[in-house]
């Protein structure tokens, strides 16, 4: 088989109608867009959410909320997660990239109590809770603030 001997299997290709073109076509004159009508005419139709003159749904429904767009998202990891590192490890974003616990940074990384620690580690992130630096600390560990 050679390139110029390739050819659509029967039937995977249709010619679109063309419309407008004649009654012999059968679909001349109107070209199946009905008589008259918003629909019938070029550029008709209505846009997305129109709702024939009813209040539309979205401006319906009441509004609730509010999003900050200040608002600093960190990257979390608890102290269970911190237990796989080796006694005496510094802890830092890159290897907690590095070793898959966080996917991206964001903001920074905040590191909070869940879990227990019991190696002395050095970890260094963006934010601390206060359960996080005690147990830290009580494992023999120091928590720095980058």
């Amino acid at each position: 088989m050679k390139l110029h001997e390739l050819t659509y299997t029967e039937g995977a290709r249709k010619t679109s109608t063309r419309v407008g073109r004649g009654q012999g076509s059968g679909k001349g004159k109107t070209a199946g867009r009905g008589h008259n009508g918003q629909n019938s005419r070029s550029g008709g139709g209505t846009r997305l959410g129109f709702e024939g003159g009813q209040t539309p749904l979205a401006r319906r429904i009441p509004k609730r909320g509010f999003t900050n767009i200040n608002r600093r998202e960190y990257a979390i990891v608890n102290l269970s997660l911190l237990e796989r590192f080796d006694d005496g490890t510094e802890v830092n974003p890159t290897v907690l990239k590095e070793s898959g616990l966080i996917k991206k940074e964001l903001n920074g990384i905040k590191v909070l109590g869940k879990g227990t620690l019991t190696k002395k580690l050095t970890v260094k992130a963006n934010k601390f809770s206060a359960t996080a630096i005690k147990a830290i600390e009580e494992a023999g560990g120091t928590a720095e603030v980058i």
